[in-house]
């Protein structure tokens, strides 16, 4: 889809399945950049072969993915994918949000952006895919071969609409909103940012000033929050892991945050990519994409609460990083995230 959030010109979906015949080994992301389609339109057109449309709220499907077992769970932005290996655990629903609160898989939900879900099966590759009113994928769940298969099929018989289309209604995409201050507010912002107590409070705090969260950072000041040089992320993610310092990946969309805690092992730069490749944990981050990162320190009853958090070039926050509180090692965490390589010019 365009970048401008205008909505591409509509292929058939009978145009889509001849397209993708052509190059039915080209990633379904890529396909749909390249031919000017959302990836939920590549999606239905494949209703009544190997996709089914399913019923797409959290509450439908979250309590129904734990009887799949070990899958692999996947969330991404244009910038990042997160990739967690594990079982769907503990499903908490909400009137305004939701969660999934497993040893392994981590998530948070808000079921508003929830619009088009399916489930697909082509061979042995089964998943679930859950795409927003613009058709952008939000989360997807992909079985592996230690997957319940009997559960799967069980699901989609469940969960399935009555209503079969391969042609879907979209909106246009949600504008990404610029960084926002008020610089006249500064002291006002540091004065409540000194009262917080939660790291949750931070967004109430910024949206009563008509700020948001970038715009907040940028009139701060030191040490609320201290702009980074663009390869800190990558610096942090490699010291990490060298020094086995368990952390929090924090990685989202508007429908879905998906959360990594532990430790880390591989770091493994790849032309613009910078991937952490463990083996039930992923991250695949668009270096190239970073344009501005800031080390944020947020007091809380806990204590102080620092993390690295990247922003690309339209204001669009990438992910975050935090300590890992409940794996310990806290103090090791905020003494490497203080002494990454900071901006020129930044004290």
């Amino acid at each position: 889809m365009p970048a401008d959030g205008t909505l591409p010109q509509q292929l058939s979906p009978e145009g889509i399945r001849a397209l993708r015949a052509e190059r039915p080994e080209m990633r379904a992301r890529d396909f749909a950049t390249q031919h000017g389609i959302a990836e939920a339109e590549l999606v239905a057109a494949q209703i009544g072969t190997t996709a089914t449309a399913i019923e797409a709220h959290p509450d439908a499907i979250m309590p129904r993915l734990t009887a799949l077992g070990d899958v692999m769970a996947l969330t991404r932005n244009e910038s990042c994918v997160i990739e967690r290996r594990g079982t769907y655990e503990e499903y908490h629903s909400g009137a305004h949000a939701q969660m999934v609160l497993g040893k392994e898989i981590d998530l948070r939900l808000f079921a508003q952006h929830w619009a088009h879900a399916f489930a697909l099966e082509d061979g042995d590759k089964r998943s679930i895919q859950v795409f927003d009113r613009a058709g952008d994928a939000i989360h997807k769940v992909h079985l592996k071969p230690e997957s319940d298969v009997a559960a799967f099929h069980a699901l989609v018989a469940e969960l399935r609409l009555p209503e079969q289309s391969d042609q879907l209604d979209l909106a246009p995409r949600a504008r990404i909103e610029a960084a926002k201050s008020l610089p006249e507010k500064a002291e006002t912002l540091r004065a409540e940012w000194d009262k917080l107590t939660d790291t949750h409070q931070f967004l109430r705090l910024v949206s009563k000033l008509k700020m948001n969260r970038l715009g907040a950072y940028r009139i701060a000041g030191t040490p609320y929050a201290t702009e980074m040089a663009p390869d800190a992320v990558e610096a942090l993610l490699t010291r990490c892991a060298a020094d086995q310092t368990p952390l929090m990946i924090f990685v989202g969309n508007a429908g879905c945050i998906e959360i990594h805690g532990g430790t880390i092992e591989t770091v493994k730069p790849m032309g613009p990519w910078i991937n952490v490749l463990d083996p039930r944990f992923n991250l695949h981050l668009r270096g190239d994409h970073i344009a501005e990162v800031w080390l944020v320190d947020k007091p809380t009853k806990n204590g102080p609460a620092l993390s690295l958090e990247a922003f690309d070039r339209h204001g669009a926050l990438i992910m975050q990083i935090f300590a890992s509180r409940k794996d310990g090692g806290v103090e090791v965490f905020n003494a490497t995230i203080r002494a990454l390589p900071r901006l020129e010019g930044q004290a």
